[in-house]
């Protein structure tokens, strides 16, 4: 508050963190009867076995073991609708159909970034909405897309 100069008594981190998990949070819920918006991403885990404070403390050399986490949100709840954890190697593009199989209605919107604009995440989007094939013929090169994804029309 000293930026704001305002002369407010603030507390500490561990008051605040201690006064935090008593809070009420209520997550909305998808209203299932409406459309789904998907945003999708990944991110990579470390995974931590019972010897890994021995290579922090020794430096000894050992192999680290690390997972992707693939998840699927919808838009308007924040909801989680889909995940999976695969081998790192996995690229993104190539589990998007594994994705939108979990789903239990065929996604009105796909968000997501580069690392799925590949030929079969457009096909799994196209697998699973086919009445959906309106004139788009404004959007370029994927026109033939219901859904283009983010990175590419914003």
């Amino acid at each position: 508050m000293g930026l704001l100069g305002v002369d407010l008594p603030l507390p500490d981190h561990t008051t605040l963190s201690r006064r935090a998990c008593g809070l009420p949070v209520q997550m909305p819920r998808r209203d299932r009867t409406g459309d789904l918006h998907l945003i999708v991403d990944s991110t990579g885990l470390k995974l931590r076995g019972a010897g890994e404070w021995l290579f922090e403390k020794l430096g000894t050399a050992k192999r680290r073991a690390w997972r992707k986490l693939h998840i699927g949100i919808e838009v308007a709840s924040g909801e989680i609708v889909a995940f999976d954890l695969t081998d790192k190697d996995v690229d993104d593009a190539s589990h998007a159909p594994a994705l939108l199989d979990q789903l239990t209605q065929a996604p009105a919107s796909f968000i997501a970034d580069g690392a799925y604009d590949r030929a079969a995440t457009y096909d799994a989007i196209l697998a699973r909405n086919p009445s959906d094939r309106r004139d788009q013929s404004h959007l370029g090169a994927h026109a033939h897309l219901p859904m283009p994804l983010c990175n590419r029309l914003g």
